[in-house]
């Protein structure tokens, strides 16, 4: 594989995770489930080889992601209307969380952490 020249190990890694990637992009989206390592890699139960931390995306609501919720009013103010807004960071994957993975294309998305009640 281009790239890889000198490091036939690492040439035939590639290899065999590009034919596996090649195999996943042939069948239908799916839901996967995984878990984060402690270096912020991910293994999923159906690619269980460590995905680095940066090889794969989180959805805003559990990336630690801050986002805007405003239009919000209530009484109780000297003066106005109270009308105010908040910036909410919900909290982010870390370490040991089990989360709900899709499958797009050749690229594993962290949907949520999954939690047992």
């Amino acid at each position: 594989m281009e790239g890889f020249d000198g490091h036939p190990g690492m040439a035939k890694l590639a290899g065999v995770l590009s034919r596996r990637m090649k195999k996943e992009n042939e069948s239908s989206l799916m839901l996967d489930f995984g878990e984060v390592q402690k270096n912020g890699s991910l293994i999923t139960n159906t690619f269980p080889i460590p995905i680095p931390k940066g090889g794969y995306s989180v959805c805003r609501h559990v990336g630690g992601l801050e986002f805007k919720v405003d239009n919000g009013s209530h009484g109780g103010h000297e003066s106005g209307n109270g009308e105010h807004s908040h910036m909410i960071a919900p909290p982010a994957v870390k370490a040991g969380d089990r989360v709900l993975v899709a499958w797009v294309q050749n690229e594993a998305v962290i949907i949520d952490v999954i939690g047992k009640m």
